[in-house]
């Protein structure tokens, strides 16, 4: 059987379903699984695409787009598009470029690329094998803040520029395709800062490092955070307009709606339902942005016109990576980008920051 990632690449690859499904058949099912899955009955990992056919776009015509650009800012990085990387865990399950090769291809394509704290690499390893580009950390809130400081102190060291403190796992949720697989991380996959911070001879499993949560955190926990570094914070994990409301009022510098994929709590709502609410709630005194269900550059056209300054994107640009590494990642993402800006064109608006909620609508769907 040919190595991971040593297959060819069928061509043509048109888009990101038939990325995630040539992804599917090269990963083993354990860890095509743990990519994939959800929690529970995996009722919200579906809502999540699902959702977005219940919007329906709402072009404009006789409008100048002679010149129309994908291109905008968020929180006031210049980007190449309104998508981001999303953080995914121990990439190097999907491909050996892993989260390296991922940041080579963001930083490619212009964009923001978040790394993991669940990360196959550390945040020096990225700063050392990609060229200086945008990146974030996304990081967890432990028991130990120590570990945690020493996390973010590595990060901020080798030049990120935000923190995504996610807040919506104080457990991890039951995935059960894990179990029914067996799925079990590799002993010679390390997840080197975690193991570094926490001084353990071997890296802890994914579900070790959960039961190394702080399940004592608070919105004064945030405020804290928020003051004590140079970055903005982002608060990931975002799902009401309650909480919303409490992140502008402690220190967020930016809200992302989130509810994990569809990996946590299971049935919760979709995040493009969530996204008028939360927007309406913070009323731009933060950017909005938020992750899950992204397939198509039309998904992020009609999160902008729900009030999103930009989507982040996990599992497209990981399809990308299992299937032909950095290559595959950054020809994903040049897909998206290339949907956004006809999308844009079709739609009539010459930028991002064109689309308004005029430009979508409810879908009234057949009962």
């Amino acid at each position: 059987m040919p190595a991971l990632g040593s297959q060819p690449v069928p061509e043509p690859l048109l888009n990101v379903w038939e990325y995630e499904r040539a992804a599917a058949e090269r990963l083993p099912a354990g860890v095509h699984g743990y990519f994939a899955g959800g929690a529970g009955d995996e009722r919200t990992l579906e809502d999540n695409v699902a959702a977005f056919r219940r919007w329906h776009l709402r072009p404009r015509v006789l409008v100048d787009v002679s010149r129309v650009t994908a291109a905008t800012t968020v929180l006031g990085t210049p980007v190449s598009m309104p998508v981001l990387v999303g953080p995914t865990a121990l990439q190097r399950l999907a491909h050996p470029d892993g989260e390296p090769g991922m940041a080579r291809a963001a930083a490619a394509a212009g964009t923001i690329f978040c790394l993991s704290t669940l990360a196959t690499s550390r945040p020096s390893e990225i700063a050392a094998s990609a060229a200086p580009a945008p990146r974030w950390f996304q990081v967890y809130c432990l028991r130990d803040r120590g570990i945690t400081r020493a996390l973010v102190d590595e990060a901020l060291e080798h030049g990120f520029d935000a923190l995504a403190l996610t807040v919506d796992a104080p457990r991890a949720g039951r995935r059960e395709r894990d179990f029914r697989t067996g799925f079990a991380v590799p002993e010679e996959v390390d997840m080197p800062a975690v193991r570094a911070a926490v001084g353990a001879p071997r890296c802890p499993t994914p579900a070790e490092f959960f039961s190394l949560m702080d399940t004592t955190i608070t919105w004064e926990t945030v405020e804290e955070l928020a003051g004590s570094v140079p970055v903005p914070l982002l608060v990931k994990g975002i799902q009401g307009a309650e909480d919303a409301r409490l992140a502008c009022e402690h220190g967020a510098g930016a809200i992302v709606v989130s509810n994990h994929g569809g990996r946590q709590l299971d049935g919760v709502r979709a995040t493009i339902d969530l996204l008028p609410e939360v927007v309406e709630a913070v009323d731009g005194r933060l950017e909005v942005l938020m992750d899950g269900g992204i397939r198509r550059g039309t998904d992020v056209l009609t999160a902008l016109a729900l009030g999103a300054r930009a989507v982040l994107a996990g599992r497209a640009p990981l399809w990308g990576l299992a299937v032909d590494g950095e290559a595959g990642a950054r020809a994903v993402l040049s897909l998206l980008a290339e949907e956004i800006t006809l999308g844009l064109t079709l739609l009539g608006c010459p930028s991002p920051e064109a689309v308004a909620r005029s430009h979508v609508q409810p879908a009234r769907l057949a009962p």
